[in-house]
């Protein structure tokens, strides 16, 4: 019986510290992922995003379970770094359309800086008015930005990489939901004005919902998205600098 319970205890190790815990928690994401997007395409509500529905399951279980961020971060960190090639892939898209961005590319260039400026300053101000510690408010700044130009930025400028992500994750269900209602209110006719509405208010899932919309749509959230987060990357530091 002994001989029995030590097998089983080892067993039990193995799956809580070894490799079966990392592939249980990469496949527990990946089908929260496809379940939610599945739910979502049936049902296009922007409190069903998969953004959404896909981390409140998971983080339902890992509570169920007991297992903590540092853990679960630790089995799945490698779907964080799959962000970085999902990011170029937006490249494709943006070659095609390549007409209509050399057209337009002043107005999408003061478009960034301007939606940059606005953004950041916003976190900033509402941050300090909130009186929340310096901590969270660089960590709040990188919200507007794709998730890996975010971390990045969040973690040189003294942030907390792991907040930053839960921040940009909010900021861009919030944004797909607000450029829904804007799309309805505002007289938007041009595909230059709702893309950039979306690629800089919601980032990667602002993208996507342009795409939904429309196919030149989705190249210019794609470019506005790239090219806010590469500005962000080069002005964060000196902002915060300035801020100080």
């Amino acid at each position: 019986m002994r001989l029995i319970s030590r097998i089983a205890g080892g067993c039990v190790m193995l799956f809580v510290d070894g490799l079966f815990f990392d592939v249980f928690w990469v496949m527990v994401t990946l089908v929260a992922y496809f379940a939610a997007r599945f739910l979502y395409r049936r049902y296009p509500r922007w409190w069903l995003s998969p953004l959404l529905i896909a981390p409140l399951l998971v983080l339902g279980l890992a509570l169920a379970t007991h297992v903590g961020y540092g853990a679960y971060f630790h089995a799945t960190h490698w779907l964080m770094l799959a962000l970085g090639p999902a990011t170029v892939a937006f490249a494709l898209p943006i070659y095609e359309h390549r007409a209509v961005i050399r057209r337009h590319w002043p107005v999408l260039a003061i478009g960034v800086v301007v939606g940059s400026s606005i953004a950041m300053g916003s976190a900033w101000g509402l941050a300090t008015v909130f009186g929340l510690s310096d901590a969270l408010r660089l960590s709040l700044l990188p919200r507007s930005m794709s998730m890996p130009f975010a971390l990045i930025v969040a973690d040189d400028i003294g942030g907390i990489p792991d907040l930053t992500a839960v921040f940009v994750v909010v900021t861009a269900v919030i944004g797909v939901a607000m450029g829904e209602i804007l799309l309805k209110w505002l007289p938007l006719t041009s595909s230059l004005a709702r893309g950039s509405l979306f690629g800089m208010g919601a980032h990667g899932a602002g993208v996507a919902k342009a795409t939904e919309i429309g196919g030149e749509e989705g190249s210019i959230a794609g470019l506005v998205m790239i090219l806010s987060g590469v500005a962000n990357v080069l002005a964060a530091p000196l902002v915060v600098f300035l801020l100080r």
